[in-house]
């Protein structure tokens, strides 16, 4: 008698912490809520840039102020 030969069984996709969270956030809360926390991080984010942006300009111009002209 034979033994039936093992087939490996595919395996199931890890959830991500994201999913995860996403998922416990749709259980928990309401969908205009869901919606509202999203704005919130999505102008969080917009905020973040803005700053980087305007340090960014603030050195360029500071550097463009103290460069000296070049004698020829």
């Amino acid at each position: 008698m034979h033994a039936a030969p093992l087939r490996a069984t595919p395996a199931l996709p890890r959830p991500s912490v994201t999913g995860a969270l996403r998922a416990v956030e749709a259980v928990l809360m309401r969908g205009g809520q869901r919606t509202a926390r999203r704005n919130a991080w999505t102008s969080v984010l917009e905020d973040r840039r803005r700053a980087k942006d305007r340090y960014e300009a603030e050195y360029v111009l500071e550097a463009a102020a103290t460069r000296r002209p070049h004698a020829t």
